[in-house]
């Protein structure tokens, strides 16, 4: 089964090539993320990055296949209701999704939407609203995560770049934990520092950093993670 179409510039390697080096590096997130919450479960992550075109998306949803390979029960959330691409990645529609359950007009079940990956479900952005940082700091969504936390193993949540807006800053207080993406070679240290500042201010659990596009001595070897 194939995930890439001609217009889809997103790969789920983790899917197309679970043995390559690029899938063992998501495993390598996978286990490491595991192991930095041994004394709290984790079930809520949020993937953010300080600027646009870091890698987070194409991040999250290889993470979720990872996740989902283990047989765990995972659900992703397109909570970039700014630039959301998700349902680009699953090739799935958007037109219900994250911003119609937040605004009362559509149920839970006619949101979630099974992916072609085992264990895997989506929920995708929904058509893009006028006050995406108002719907995101709802009660709504406060106790639409404690509902979703019932029903899986582990959800993962791509949000927009910290630095850009407060979307990040406003779900981090709704995680578990935050891992960060860095483009290595494109992002300025200056930059990543303040965006973590920002997380760090609303005191959000960052988990690690994903460095992302580091240069390996192997070609196939594009991801490293630490």
């Amino acid at each position: 089964m194939s995930v890439q179409s001609s217009k889809n510039k997103y790969t789920l390697i983790t899917n197309l090539n679970p043995k390559s080096h690029k899938s063992e590096a998501y495993k390598t997130l996978r286990t490491n993320i595991t192991f930095s919450s041994i004394d709290r479960e984790t079930k809520k992550i949020l993937i953010t990055s300080s600027q646009p075109s870091e890698g987070k998306t194409t991040t999250i949803a290889n993470l979720a296949v990872a996740y989902a390979q283990e047989n765990k029960k995972v659900l992703v959330i397109d909570a970039d209701l700014r630039k959301p691409t998700l349902h680009h990645i699953f090739m799935k529609s958007n037109r219900v999704g994250l911003t119609n359950i937040l605004a009362n007009q559509n149920s839970l079940e006619e949101i979630i939407v099974s992916t072609d990956i085992p264990n895997l479900s989506l929920i995708s952005s929904g058509p893009i609203p006028p006050n995406p940082s108002e719907l995101l700091a709802s009660r709504k969504m406060i106790e639409l995560l404690k509902q979703l936390e019932q029903d899986f193993d582990l959800i993962l949540i791509d949000s927009p770049p910290t630095i850009s807006v407060t979307d990040s800053q406003i779900l981090s207080t709704m995680c578990d934990g935050v891992l960060f993406v860095i483009h290595s070679g494109k992002v300025k240290r200056q930059v990543v520092v303040k965006a973590l500042q920002n997380l760090e201010h609303v005191k959000a659990k960052v988990l690690g950093v994903v460095l992302n596009n580091k240069n390996s001595q192997s070609q196939d070897q594009s991801y490293t993670y630490y």
